[in-house]
C-alpha cells in the first residue's frame, strides 16, 4: 500500500473515531446521561487528542476539511492531496453518522431531539453571527494545529494542544452554533438525520476561518525556512 493510501485510511479512521465519540456524547447526553456541555466538550477534545497522537505520524491527523484547506494555504500540505483528504474525511464521517444511527436506535427521542448530534444554530443566533462564530473558532483551531503540530518549532504536544483547543472552543461556541469547526462534522450526522437547516453555515464559516488562519500562518507566523521546506503530509 502506498504512503498516500495509508494516509487516506488514517484520515478516514481518525474522523470516524472522532465523530463517533463526539456526536455520540451529544446523543447520550440528550438521552439522560447528564454529562452536559462539559462532558460533550471533553468527549470531543480527548478523543481528538488521542486520534491525532495515533494517526498524526501517518496522515498529519487533520480529520477536518477546514484544517486540510488551511494547511494547504499555509504551504504545509500539497494542494494535489486536498481533494483526496476531503473525500477520506467525509467518508469516515458519514460512516460514523450511520453507525450512530444504528447504535442509538433504542433512543429515538434523543436522536430526533439532537438530529443525531448535528450542530445547529441556537435560537436567536443569526446566520451571519453563526458564520462568524464558526470562522473564529476555526481560526483558533488552525493556530493550535500549526503551533503544536506543524511548525518545526512546535513543542510536540500536538494531540493535547489540538484536543484542548477543540474542547474549549466547544465550551464557548457549543451553545451558539454547536462549534463544529469542521464541514465534515456537520455532513456526518446531517445526512443520516436528514437535517440540513443552515447547512451552509458549517461550510462557509469553517472554510473562511481556515483561509484566514492559513494566510496568517503563511504571512505572519511561519519562519522563512519553513516556507522553503517542501510540504509534507
Amino acid at each position: 500500500m502506498s504512503e498516500h493510501s495509508r494516509a487516506l485510511l488514517a484520515e478516514a479512521a481518525g474522523t470516524f473515531w472522532f465523530f463517533c465519540i463526539g456526536a455520540g456524547a451529544i446523543i447520550a447526553d440528550a438521552n439522560g446521561s447528564g454529562g452536559g456541555l462539559v462532558a460533550i466538550a471533553l468527549a470531543h477534545g480527548v478523543t481528538l487528542a488521542v486520534a491525532v497522537s495515533a494517526f498524526g505520524p501517518i496522515s498529519g491527523g487533520h480529520f477536518n476539511p477546514a484544517v486540510t484547506f488551511a494547511l494547504a494555504i499555509a504551504g504545509r500540505h500539497p494542494w494535489s492531496r486536498v481533494p483526496t483528504y476531503w473525500i477520506a474525511q467525509l467518508v469516515g464521517g458519514l460512516a460514523a453518522g450511520f453507525a450512530l444511527r444504528g447504535i442509538f436506535d433504542f433512543a429515538l427521542a434523543a436522536v430526533d431531539k439532537t438530529h443525531l448530534g448535528t450542530p445547529a444554530l441556537a435560537n436567536g443566533v443569526s446566520v451571519p453571527i453563526g458564520i462568524g462564530v464558526e470562522a473564529l473558532l476555526t481560526i483558533f483551531l488552525v493556530w493550535a494545529v500549526y503551533g503544536t503540530a506543524v511548525s518545526p518549532l512546535a513543542p510536540r504536544i500536538a494531540g493535547f494542544g489540538i484536543g484542548l483547543t477543540v474542547a474549549t472552543d466547544i465550551l464557548m461556541g457549543g451553545p451558539l452554533t454547536g462549534a463544529a469547526m469542521n464541514p465534515a462534522r456537520h455532513v456526518a450526522t446531517a445526512v443520516p438525520a436528514a437535517f440540513f437547516d443552515n447547512w451552509y453555515v458549517y461550510w462557509v464559516g469553517p472554510l473562511l476561518g481556515a483561509a484566514v488562519g492559513g494566510l496568517s500562518i503563511r504571512l505572519l507566523f511561519a519562519q522563512l525556512r519553513e516556507l522553503a521546506t517542501p510540504a509534507k503530509s
